[in-house]
């Protein structure tokens, strides 16, 4: 009798996963390694582990490797195979560090095990109420890869079924892609199934991190916006990368619908518990369930934790540099007043951190900013916890400059210094002693932000100004900035304003700037861009900040979608290349 392939993921599924329903009972049963498919079918707390391990295997964003540092948000200071990303390198044999996120063959484990879930649970001993909640945790599950794929590759294989590899062989071989259309449609639908099984919200303190209704909607709402774009609506080449036919401002309806569905829901609204615009905003996401979080990855510092601070912390404090952003991302933040910042402003040149958006110094480490208390060994440099990216003009007349404590020429750690003159703010904990201790900040997957911020788009593109305004306002009003009144195209800029930098490092501006074609193409071609900042010791010396390029970029219009993957091809010639890749 054959044993799943999933049962080695499922005691990690059922220590980690923090919702987990197991209890004494199920484990003090012998090792899962022992149990066959037929005896996990007839065990509910193991049918439980199967579904919690669909939770697990979903990818976080608190790794190593950010998909941020594949857009022009940042750069990964250790490479791993990203340059050949941004660099417009990838091709159907290596698509680089994209690998890792877009993931063709684990999506599909994992829808795999989805569709033997559904072959399995109408006859597995649970209660209708129980069994209910499982089909619609496992519908969004299945939703929520196949999004991941279509996403990354356009339309996939639709498969709804397990494959008995000995018997299947031909027909697994003779599967081809569907299209976009098809793809897009699957994946409303099975929102729409997840919405109908599960709650408003779960009562119990270790169910909050599962599904709910909410979430399944708001899944539907982010793919009908997406669909909707224009890369999937003009000059489309192939029925796999798009629309070939309809009207595209039906899809905006939908989409804008999708999303006035969740807030019909009534029960979530942006988070705001002090007076102060920029801790409301870092408060977003370290503090616990609250009204704004639709669907989060949760953590636990006392299994495993994030190391998120870790990774992306100044190397003056033992971390590790990571994912630090460049200039090209924190030039666009506007000027507290609503104004643009530029570099050509002399005065705002001169002091280019004072005055902008709350939202930056929730979001950036910059030369200046004040941190927390140093390691012991940086606090006697230190002692008042500010972070140091310049080249310091010695004191008393001193002969040599003075590298700052998080530069690459740090008497700290200079191997893990930023290459941008930045490092990442959000997300991180000031209280947290990330060179020894890990993390539980929730991952944030879907938050009502968005969601406003997909009916305001929506809204915009169909014309209905007047429906997008208050929407988008609350958005941009909670993060401490003047409300819009603009019109037009100078509407659509303020709508991907905020969306550019109210969802930063949040895994949508690789998607958002492809979707509207244009955006990547400027965006994502050209230098990567730090700043060097150069200083004085002595006290009302002005600094000087330059920017610089640290890194050439390039983006081809064949890097839209990611190509097939030249293995899947190999083993089945049915399986379709994107049009620019052939």
């Amino acid at each position: 009798m054959k044993k799943l392939n999933i049962i080695q993921y499922l005691a990690v599924a059922a220590l980690l996963y923090s919702t987990t329903a197991c209890n004494k009972d199920f484990l003090e049963k012998k090792p899962l390694t022992e149990y066959q498919e037929s005896e996990v079918w007839q065990d509910k707390g193991l049918v439980q582990a199967f579904v919690n391990d669909l939770y697990v295997q979903m990818r976080p964003g608190f790794n190593e490797v950010m998909l941020s540092s594949m857009t022009d948000e940042s750069r990964f200071i250790h490479d791993y195979n990203t340059s050949r990303v941004v660099q417009g390198n990838i091709s159907p044999d290596d698509i680089g560090a994209l690998n890792d996120f877009s993931r063709w063959d684990g999506h599909y484990k994992e829808i795999r095990n989805c569709n033997m879930f559904f072959e399995k649970i109408d006859k597995v001993p649970v209660d209708d109420a129980t069994r209910n909640t499982m089909k619609g945790e496992v519908h969004f599950m299945r939703a929520w890869y196949y999004q991941m794929l279509v996403r990354y590759y356009g339309g996939v294989p639709l498969i709804t079924k397990t494959y008995n590899v000995k018997g299947d062989e031909q027909e697994i071989l003779n599967t081809k892609r569907a299209t976009f259309e098809a793809c897009v449609k699957f994946i409303a639908d099975e929102c729409d199934s997840a919405a109908k099984l599960l709650p408003l919200t779960y009562e119990a303190v270790k169910d909050k991190g599962r599904v709910t209704k909410g979430a399944a909607m708001s899944l539907k709402s982010r793919m009908l916006l997406f669909a909707a774009s224009d890369l999937f609506n003009k000059q489309v080449k192939s029925p796999l990368m798009g629309y070939t036919t309809g009207d595209q401002m039906v899809r905006f309806r939908l989409a804008k619908d999708a999303a006035k569905a969740v807030m019909d829901l009534g029960i979530y609204e942006l988070y705001h518990p002090t007076d102060s615009a920029a801790e409301n905003y870092s408060r977003i996401f370290l503090d616990k369930d609250h009204k704004e979080l639709i669907f989060v990855k949760q953590y636990d510092k006392a299994l495993l934790g994030t190391s998120h601070d870790l990774y992306n912390g100044p190397n003056g404090y033992h971390n590790w540099g990571g994912n630090v952003p460049l200039e090209n991302f924190v030039s666009g933040y506007q000027m507290r007043d609503g104004s643009a910042f530029s570099w050509v402003n002399a005065a705002q040149a001169q002091a280019p951190y004072v005055g902008r958006d709350p939202r930056f110094y929730a979001t950036i480490l910059y030369d200046g900013a004040k941190w927390k208390p140093r390691p012991k060994d940086g606090a006697e440099v230190d002692p008042a916890g500010v972070i140091q990216t310049g080249k310091y003009e010695p004191k008393n007349g001193g002969v040599d400059s003075v590298w700052g404590l998080d530069t690459r020429n740090s008497t700290i750690e200079n191997w893990n210094g930023t290459f941008s003159g930045y490092y990442m703010r959000k997300f991180m904990d000031k209280n947290l002693d990330a060179q020894f201790f890990r993390g539980d900040q929730n991952w944030i997957f879907i938050r009502y932000a968005e969601v406003l911020l997909n009916y305001a788009e929506a809204s915009i593109w169909l014309g209905e100004e007047a429906d997008a305004l208050p929407v988008l306002n609350s958005v941009r009003t909670r993060a401490g900035m003047p409300a819009t009144a603009a019109t037009g195209d100078a509407l659509k800029d303020v709508l991907k304003y905020e969306r550019r930098y109210e969802l930063a490092f949040e895994e949508h501006r690789f998607f958002d700037a492809r979707r509207w074609v244009t955006d990547a193409m400027t965006a994502f071609n050209g230098s990567a861009k730090g700043i060097e900042v150069l200083g004085s010791m002595i006290a009302n010396h002005p600094f000087v900040y330059r920017p610089v390029s640290i890194q050439d970029r390039t983006f081809r219009e064949k890097d839209y979608l990611l190509p097939i993957p030249a293995a899947e091809i190999r083993k089945n010639s049915n399986l379709e290349q994107q049009v620019p890749y052939k």
